[in-house]
Order: C-alpha cells, then structure tokens, then sequence
C-alpha cells in the first residue's frame, strides 16, 4: 500500500502539477504568494478622506453650551463653548522660548481668571487677567535646566500637580506657588494628568498608569501594558467616568482600570500586533468620552467609538486625525491632517458632512501645512495650524471665513476661557477676545 501511495506521489511531480493556486493543494510557492497577500493586506495604506461630502447640509448644533474648558476635565470633551469674539488681541505673556515647542502640545491650567504655564528652564508662572505676573518659580537644579524640561499640569483649585519629561513630579500651592512636595519616578512622564478625590493619575514613558497619593505624593497602585522600545512624543490621555479610567499606551491598546485599586476590567488593542515595531509612528488623539462610549481617532486613518463596560467596538470609520475631536449632542466634530472638517454621527459612525477648511491656502504649500487643534464657539471653529494661522470656520456651512495671522510658526490649540481665547507660542501666550 505505501508503494502505491509513493508511487502516486512522484507521478504527480513529473506530471508537472505543481499544485499551484489553481489546484486544490498547497505548494511552498503559494504559501509565499500568500504570505505577500498577507503582507499586502496589513500594510496597505488607507486613503484619507481628499475631497467634500454632502456640503450642502447645513449643521446645527442646538443651544447646549459648555460653561468653560477645565484643565481637570475629567471626560475631555471641549463640548461647545459660549464664544463668539471679535478676535482682537488684548495681552500677551511672555517668557523665554521653549525649545523644540513644535514636538511638543503643552497646555495652560486655569485657575479661577488666573493662567499657569512654564518657561524653557522650567520656571512656573502664574499670571492675571491682565497678564501681571503673580509669582513665578523654578524648582529645578543647574543641570536639569539645562535639559529645558516640558511640564504637565492639573489642578483642583488649592493645589497644582506639576510632571514633566524628567521624571520628576511635585506639587504646588496654588496661591503662594510654594512647594509642598517632590517626588521622582523611574521613567520620565508624557501624558495629560487627572486628578479625582484625593488622587491623581498620570502615565509614564514605560507605558505604565502610576496612581498618586496628593497627599504626599506617594505612588497607591500601578498598571503597565506593553512597552514600546521607541519613546513617541505623543502625549497620551485618559477619562475618567463612574470610577473607572480609561486611558491609552503609545501602542494604541486602550485599557479599563478600576480607579480604587488598579484592578484590569478589560483591554483592547486597535492596532494589529503584526504592525506594532512602526508605532513610534503612531499619534493617537486623545480620548474624549459621553456616559457610554469612548471616541477618539489617529493618524493611521481610523476613527473609534469603544464601549466603556465591555471595551468592543461599537463602529470604525476612516478619519485620519491626531486632533482631540469634540462631542455636541450626538455630533462628532474632527478635523484630518489633510485639512478638512469632517462631521459624524457618534450613534452609527456614519460620516454626515465633510467639508474642506483649507482651501483659501496656496495648493503648492498646503501639503506643508498640518492642523494642530480646535474648539468649537458659539457660531464658528476655531482651528490653530503649525504656520502661526488661526482658521475661523462658519459651523453651519463648514466653510472657513476668516484667517488670522498670529505668528509664522506652530501655535496651540486654542483654549476658552471666561470668553476670552488663548494660544500658546514657543514664547508667550496671546490672550484674545
């Protein structure tokens, strides 16, 4: 029986069927034909959404409006903010500029009609409305000045948590700038911070959740997911609703931790483990979320709405943006790299109007110009770019109308406060109303 088994077996070979994709059997051939398939597959780019959709519509978003932008909000979302200014610039603080501010998205932290940023040596300023300086201080010794530390802040309106990219995080009082503690950690810090209760939350370069104690500053539980050999210097975010928080690593996982002790209630990957040696290319938005759902996009060409109890994808949809997008009633508003402002149903996904806000800029340079964050007003958005432009954008039609010239170099997302605007510069911060 096996003569006849082998036999059959050479005849098949010098007959010349070399089983290939036509056959019902596998060659090594075919198997690297479907391995270049598999390949192919993965690493295919996505086309980016490059022209307009349903422009005709004209978008309204009610009458909710959100009070003002927090510097501790908890879930996020910007929402839609009473502002409907002249744009003319009122003040500007100054301070000496920061190295390298382009890699970087530093933010301000308010307190009350107060602002709170940092210098290139680390120095903490904290100045009026009618940009006075209150106090200013720097808690950083010779040699860690001279490597121009980027900080993070929080506050809860009595104190100031300050992080940086040293590994070193400390915290103020917020009337006198006095230090009440410092701490160090064992890797340096790149995401948004969180304070809830008597706690606050902040991710580290090793992709690892630390809680602290506000207290004293001593470290009550960690979670660490999967590290990445390459240091993005995308900062990473996190929400926190109903006691859990939800939080992303540079590898594009999203993780659900109980806020108490630490505990994993679910983890979800976004991107495929076979493509995870390019995340250092990665740049994810940072995640806003509703009492249900979790939203956020990057710029490998996806936009997701994840489920806060059992981390599933609710629906995906091809948005290419790094940009934190922002939640009116049940309107998802983004804005692609590619320059167009793109409006989504956040029930179904589903893309409703899509609009393209950089057309009034030269088609030979508009490659070079990228989006860098927006906030949505009264009637129109207001989108800040890397060319120094500040992009007013008619909310009903989509279309830009304006364009303001506030610097030839990057420049903040805007932030809204007391009806006064706010961006940041890599050396002062221009107030207009």
């Amino acid at each position: 029986m096996n003569k006849i088994l082998n036999f059959l077996l050479i005849a098949i070979l010098l007959s010349g069927c070399s089983l290939n994709k036509n056959s019902s059997f596998w060659t090594s051939d075919t198997l690297e034909e479907l391995e270049e398939k598999k390949f192919q597959k993965i690493f295919t780019d996505e086309k980016a959404l490059s022209k307009e959709l349903n422009t005709n519509i004209s978008l309204n978003l009610g009458s909710n409006l959100t009070k003002t932008i927090l510097s501790n909000n908890l879930n996020n979302n910007d929402g839609r903010v009473n502002f409907d200014g002249s744009l003319k610039r009122s003040s500007k603080y100054k301070f000496s500029k920061i190295k390298n501010f382009y890699q970087f998205e530093p933010e301000l932290s308010f307190i009350k009609k107060n602002i709170i940023f940092f210098d290139n040596k680390g120095t903490i300023l904290k100045f009026n409305e009618s940009s006075k300086l209150i106090w200013k201080k720097n808690y950083y010794s010779k040699s860690e000045k001279k490597l121009n530390p980027i900080l993070q802040f929080a506050n809860d309106n009595r104190f100031l948590i300050v992080a940086d990219n040293l590994a070193k995080y400390y915290m103020l009082n917020l009337n006198t700038g006095e230090l009440v503690w410092s701490k160090n950690n064992s890797a340096p810090f790149n995401s948004q911070i969180k304070i809830y209760k008597d706690k606050f939350f902040i991710i580290d370069f090793t992709n690892t959740l630390r809680c602290f104690s506000m207290k004293n500053g001593k470290e009550i539980w960690n979670f660490q997911t999967e590290t990445s050999l390459i240091r993005s210097q995308k900062k990473l975010s996190m929400v926190i609703v109903n006691d859990m928080i939800y939080f992303n690593n540079s590898l594009g996982d999203i993780s659900a931790v109980n806020i108490k002790n630490g505990d994993l209630l679910w983890q979800l990957p976004t991107q495929k483990s076979t493509i995870y040696e390019a995340a250092f290319s990665l740049e994810t938005s940072d995640i806003i979320a509703d009492e249900s759902n979790l939203f956020f996009s990057n710029n490998n060409n996806q936009f997701f709405a994840i489920d806060l109890k059992s981390g599933s994808f609710n629906w995906e949809n091809k948005v290419n943006s790094s940009l934190k997008p922002t939640l009116v009633e049940n309107y998802l508003l983004s804005v692609s790299l590619e320059g167009y402002l793109i409006i989504i149903d956040k029930i179904t996904g589903n893309i409703i109007k899509v609009t393209d806000i950089f057309d009034r800029f030269n088609p030979k340079k508009r490659n070079e110009i990228l989006p860098t964050g927006f906030v949505v007003g009264f009637k129109n958005i207001y989108l800040s770019t890397n060319i120094g432009r500040l992009l007013v954008i008619d909310i009903k039609s989509g279309k830009t109308i304006s364009t303001l010239k506030v610097d030839n170099d990057k420049i903040s997302r805007p932030f809204i406060v007391d009806k006064n605007l706010y961006l940041i510069k890599d050396n002062a911060i221009i107030k207009l109303n």
